[in-house]
């Protein structure tokens, strides 16, 4: 029998009706044995987050100033959910240890993850799961980083002795015991965490949205949504931008060659988005799979005769960037030029100390820094099979009349990289849109 792991975010959660759903979902097939849940979302606009009344607590607290009308919002919360719910649990002893707890300010980490723990409670409770605590089976080394070899041993041994059963995303614990959240993506995390641990076939995330889009739906009216998508592809697109999962929430299952599906809870029909090592046999990519990009970036240039043959000008020039902390993002060179890409706010402060520094350490002819470039990524696993492919994208930049800074393509030929002004950021990427995808 397959095994999957399923994640649900705090919109699929956010009240009874969307437990009811989940409840659902889970019970359709017999393969889905563990469940991560987020702590409630917002069940309308204006409505608070359930994380985000635990943290105004906490606040609250830290600065001498009474919580009862807050902590009483998510009392409530979680009452209403179990009555609509039909269950007979109380959560009355949690809601007291952990407004004691708040007063005593046990650590803000304590205190956020809290939204997790008892959304995890009534779920098992409402699936008939075992619930499993994930401050006893995560665990993160005294520094702070996440403790990966230990998490995976001592959950994968408990999850052996649980058929089904429910852990609680977004934290884990310190060796003293304290507990400590994810710093971003969290129940993404552990889901995929979860997964690795009980060896699952697929870990299916769950969330409000019916896929991994092709652009930004911000930017594009209704883009498409992505069938098939390798996770390198995805690291691509997720650097430059795109948000359905962070980067983290990849690593454990990615390591473990485990396929993730996006899912919508609103729409369990639709197929979603398949995130794969490795595309199926059949696999028919269009020539791109995604399009992303972000703003805010400065192209350093460098000119200079004859750079080509002077032994140690790029480790120079990168060195004078690494003496000011400055990581660069992308290096495309010529002959007799270099240009050098970083995001703007790196150069805060340091600007004229780094162009002293470039003038002192290599001596180009000439040196200017220009602002306000966005760049583009175009990415595709279909690229190196599809004649015409960067053509394509640059008569589409072209046609929009649109002037391309600068081209960046990888060995790969998994993407280009595509520098633009910032005023021509939502023209273009709508141009190579229309292109592909029309």
């Amino acid at each position: 029998m397959a095994l999957k792991v399923l994640k649900f975010g705090g919109s699929s959660l956010a009240d009874a009706g969307q437990f009811r759903r989940v409840a659902n979902i889970v019970k359709a097939e017999s393969d889905r044995r563990y469940v991560v849940p987020s702590a409630p979302g917002k069940r309308f606009s204006g409505d608070d987050k359930v994380t985000d009344l635990l943290y105004r607590c906490y606040d609250a607290s830290s600065n001498g100033e009474p919580i009862d009308e807050i902590f009483t919002q998510i009392e409530e919360r979680y009452n209403q959910i179990i009555r609509d719910l039909g269950l007979s649990i109380s959560l009355a002893k949690e809601f007291e240890k952990i407004r004691a707890s708040i007063l005593h300010l046990p650590g803000r980490d304590y205190v956020a993850s809290r939204g997790e723990y008892l959304s995890g409670i009534v779920l098992a409770a409402y699936l008939g799961y075992d619930f499993i605590d994930a401050a006893k089976v995560i665990f993160f080394f005294d520094n702070g980083l996440f403790d990966a070899e230990k998490t995976n041993r001592v959950l994968s041994e408990t999850l052996s002795k649980h058929e089904r059963a429910v852990v609680p995303g977004f934290y884990g614990s310190m060796p003293n015991g304290t507990i400590k959240t994810f710093s971003r993506g969290g129940s993404d995390v552990t889901g995929s965490i979860v997964a690795r641990a009980a060896k699952a076939d697929i870990y299916e995330n769950w969330t409000d949205v019916s896929g991994f889009l092709m652009a930004d739906p911000r930017c594009v009216e209704n883009p498409q949504v992505i069938d098939v998508i390798t996770y390198k592809e995805l690291r691509e697109l997720s650097y430059m931008g795109a948000t359905v999962l962070h980067e983290d929430a990849i690593f454990p299952v990615r390591f473990a060659k485990i396929p993730i599906n996006i899912k919508n809870t609103n729409d369990p029909a639709a197929p979603g988005t398949m995130i794969v090592d490795t595309p199926p046999a059949d696999d028919l990519p269009r020539p791109i799979t995604g399009i992303a990009g972000k703003m805010g970036f400065s192209i350093i240039t460098v000119e200079k005769d004859m750079m080509s043959t002077e032994l140690g000008f790029g480790r120079r020039m990168l060195e004078a960037l690494e003496m000011h902390g400055i990581s660069f993002e992308h290096l495309p060179s010529g002959i007799d030029t270099i240009s050098v890409v970083v995001a703007s706010s790196e150069l805060e402060g340091k600007r004229e100390p780094l162009l002293a520094d470039i003038r002192r350490m290599v001596s180009p002819d000439v040196l200017h820094i220009e602002d306000n470039i966005a760049l583009l990524a175009v990415v595709g696993r279909g690229m190196v099979k599809t004649k015409g492919t960067a053509a394509r994208i640059f008569r589409a930049i072209s046609e929009a009349s649109i002037n391309i800074r600068i081209i960046d393509q990888g060995s790969s030929e998994l993407n280009v990289i595509l520098g633009v002004e910032e005023k021509d950021y939502l023209s273009a990427l709508k141009a190579i849109y229309r292109e592909f995808v029309g």
